[in-house]
């Protein structure tokens, strides 16, 4: 019997110490059999109460948590798009470079094409005159030139002028364009 009453004090004092919070004047106040029923529904009570407690809980930090998402996607979305309109501002300056480059080299293409239109008549223009001279003149002043623009203009002249210039030019640099001719 004593050994009963130990395990029921025990058992009261364990339920008051766990129970403390919710309704420990009510405890103490009855009897050990309604303390053992009081128990026993205080205990469902403490167990069904703290279900939606932690369930309105886990819905706050699930909440919490969606939030945290959409700012941090809200974040990154403000971010691609500051970096999207700076890639536009880019498109559209390297664009513009672009087009100023094309239009320069236009105007570069027309200016070699113009100043190649004027070589050449300066050229069809020199070669006119060295027809028109004798071959000795002719000669005496293609040998005043450079090499190099003696051989351009015996490939520019026809074959006739070119055997009467023959015997009055420099003769390796006739051999040199004879050579040219022949590799080519």
């Amino acid at each position: 019997m004593n050994q009963k009453r130990i395990l029921i004090v025990t058992f009261l004092l364990g339920s008051a110490l766990v129970l403390s919070p919710y309704r420990l004047s009510a405890v103490l106040a009855s009897s050990p059999v309604q303390n053992e029923a009081a128990a026993k529904a205080s205990a469902e009570t403490v167990s069904t109460s703290q279900q939606p407690v932690n369930a309105t809980r886990a819905a706050r930090e699930e909440k919490a948590l969606q939030d945290a998402r959409r700012q941090q996607l809200a974040e990154k979305e403000a971010a691609l798009s500051a970096k999207e309109q700076e890639l536009q501002k880019l498109s559209s300056k390297l664009e513009a470079q672009v087009k100023a480059l094309e239009q320069s080299k236009k105007r570069l293409d027309e200016s070699l094409k113009q100043k190649k239109m004027t070589l050449d008549e300066k050229r069809k223009r020199m070669l006119t005159l060295l027809k028109k001279m004798r071959p000795e003149q002719a000669g005496q002043f293609l040998g005043k030139m450079q090499e190099v623009a003696v051989i351009s203009i015996l490939n520019d002249l026809d074959n006739k002028m070119v055997l009467k210039l023959i015997p009055y030019l420099n003769q390796p640099m006739v051999l040199k364009w004879i050579k040219d001719n022949l590799n080519s």
